[in-house]
């Protein structure tokens, strides 16, 4: 039965254009002096002991240009400057200390001043520059000379800029094109027009730029495949061999790996690259395998000649199986676990999509945790790659979404007819090019992206155990050729459940038949398509609760009203424990929507200012 009123409540309507009310965080001021980023190696799984974090103050301009979509490959710098930017908040984040909304038509451009480090040798070294994410498109320039060209906005990149550096001072220019919604790049839950589920656009630099420097014989990365059932670690290592030679035996080095448990070696091996690559692998005796009660980490040094990069990895299987019912599960370790979950858009009202430091990132995975959950699902957002290493060492299972783009989604198909017809469901073939303007997929660009940053976001993110699934399309914004794409993950990585299709407009393809529930009992469907795929509510809830001093507007969004926090509390609790009690029919697990408010939406279990948790008795922060 559909419940008409929360229906009529919760319609999609016109943006007003009010202006957000200024919030901060726990962390503001602590971002707002420099932040605890350099504290931090930015990439956790892949960390040489020296680097340098080039976050705090830049210079910044916005341009207007008369083709952005071209001239930002080879636009000349502004010939003034409008002020500084503190990055990595876009300028459109208040952290920024900016202000201002990048618009299609417009440049952004940065400019930071480094030295280069002493004893720098650029015969036997690189010097790497590394940008974390820069949404959506830049080029990079050092000394006048360009290093290099990106396309992209949730992604990380690096520039080998060795060949342009000068001894003492140097200048780095970031010139970024972004047109946000104007576009049909991927750009997430992000529109000029904020309102409702849709929210501030931002642009630029919007995670950490660093550098390091780099033997010219050194490892480019690692494929970490650890292998419970077996005992076994399997490592896939790709070296830049720069013709390096062991300078005491004159032969090329080999990878070396050794494997720590609470520091002490329970495993080496090592192995000669062939074609810059090489396959290692150690068996490991009674392994200790990583479960969000018991989330065990193991350590890794893996060396190439005189390279060195600390590691970790954990042993854990995760599948669908069937119980002695036949009822598949979800299951991690071979044993079925019930998962309850918060969907995590990753917003805040000081950085946007930046979170103000890195504790900040530890506190919603510690809140959710404390709160009872064990999934977060990343709502079509790839975060800092820290957030993942919180969720690795806090016990957090991650759904991990890929991001969204196409043309606007089409309000019929993607809202409207899914809402009042369940039965249309399956009956929208996402591979016929007939229906890709119904799914937003009519562009062949956006389509080609799509298929190419959904297999760089699985290699990028795939050593985190934390992930134990990818969720590929939500809601058919930007869908197309589910069963395609299931057939690319899969091939890429074989150890993970796929989630194929998060709301409606299943293909039958993937390991889960995952359905949206806002509007209706919350139940187990009885679908043909069903069999040997678990059954999850990857979203319902959506409950409000309205506290003014901690909401960005006086306007209010989600799929039912409360006037208090002790009405809002008994509501949740209700909702959550008939989710609970649909274990015994064979729901698998769902995902509460959702973990804090965001703008103009306040159906988070926290505030937008993380000030207060809505949920907990006394939960002011």
């Amino acid at each position: 039965m559909l419940d008409l009123k929360r229906v009529i409540a919760s319609a999609p309507r016109k943006p007003e254009h009010a202006a957000l009310q200024p919030l901060t965080t726990p962390w503001s001021d602590l971002a707002a002096a420099g932040g605890d980023r350099a504290a931090h190696h930015p990439r956790p799984q892949f960390a040489r002991a020296a680097f340098e974090v080039l976050d705090g103050r830049w210079d910044y301009a916005i341009t207007p240009v008369a083709d952005a979509a071209s001239a930002w490959r080879d636009a000349e710098p502004p010939a003034a400057w409008d002020g500084d930017i503190l990055v990595p908040f876009s300028p459109e984040a208040p952290l920024s200390g900016v202000g201002r909304q990048l618009q299609p038509g417009e440049l952004l451009w940065y400019r930071r001043r480094f030295s280069a480090p002493e004893g720098f040798d650029a015969s036997r070294q690189r010097r790497i520059l590394h940008f974390e994410a820069v949404d959506y498109a830049c080029s990079c320039s050092v000394n006048g000379a360009r290093v290099g060209a990106h396309a992209g906005g949730y992604l990380p990149f690096a520039f080998d800029i060795t060949d342009a550096l000068a001894e003492g001072d140097n200048e780095l220019l970031v010139c970024v094109h972004d047109p946000s919604d104007a576009g049909v790049q991927l750009r997430g839950k992000q529109r000029l027009a904020r309102g409702g589920i849709w929210y501030t656009a931002q642009s630029g630099i919007w995670q950490s730029v660093w550098l390091e420097a780099v033997p010219n014989a050194h490892l480019e990365s690692l494929a970490i495949d650890a292998r419970a059932d077996e005992g076994k670690l399997v490592l896939r290592a790709n070296v830049r061999a720069d013709g390096g030679a062991d300078e005491a035996t004159g032969t090329a080095p080999a990878v070396s790996v050794r494997l720590l448990d609470g520091g002490a070696e329970v495993g080496r091996a090592s192995a000669a690259p062939e074609d810059g690559a090489c396959t290692i692998a150690i068996d490991v005796a009674d392994l200790h395998r990583w479960s969000p009660d018991d989330p065990h980490l193991y350590d890794l040094e893996v060396s190439y000649g005189s390279d060195r990069v600390d590691s970790y990895c954990a042993f854990r299987t995760v599948t669908v199986e069937p119980d002695e019912h036949g009822i598949p599960h979800f299951c991690l370790n071979h044993e079925p676990v019930f998962l309850r979950g918060v969907l995590d858009q990753g917003y805040w009202p000081d950085g946007l999509m930046t979170a103000p430091s890195d504790e900040a990132l530890a506190f919603d995975v510690r809140a959710m945790r404390e709160a009872g959950f064990n999934l977060l699902r990343k709502h079509i957002k790839v975060e800092s790659d820290r957030w993942y290493y919180h969720c690795d060492k806090l016990g957090m299972l991650v759904w991990q979404d890929m991001v969204s783009g196409g043309a606007a989604p089409d309000p019929w198909h993607s809202s409207y007819k899914p809402t009042f017809f369940r039965g249309s469901w399956g009956r929208y073939a996402d591979d016929d090019p007939r229906h890709y303007p119904g799914l937003a997929s009519d562009s062949a660009a956006f389509r080609a992206e799509w298929t190419d940053a959904c297999a760089a976001t699985v290699r990028h993110l795939r050593n985190h155990p934390s992930i134990v699934t990818w969720v590929l399309f939500n809601e058919a914004w930007g869908q197309f050729d589910a069963r395609a794409a299931v057939e690319l993950v899969r091939g890429l990585d074989p150890t993970r459940p796929i989630d194929a299709v998060s709301g409606w407009y299943d293909q039958a393809c993937g390991d889960f038949l995952s359905v949206h529930n806002y509007f209706r009992p919350l139940e187990v469907y009885d679908d043909a398509a069903r069999p040997q795929r678990a059954f999850v509510i990857s979203e319902f809830g959506g409950l409000s609760c309205h506290l003014a001093a901690h909401s960005a507007l006086a306007s209010s969004y989600g799929y039912a009203a409360y006037p208090d926090l002790a009405s809002f509390r008994t509501a949740v609790r209700e909702v959550l424990a008939q989710a609970d009690a649909l274990e015994e029919a064979g729901l698998a697990g769902y995902v509460y929507t959702q973990l804090s408010d965001v703008e103009e939406e306040t159906n988070g279990l926290l505030t937008y200012d993380r000030r207060v948790d809505k949920l907990a008795e006394g939960g002011a922060r």
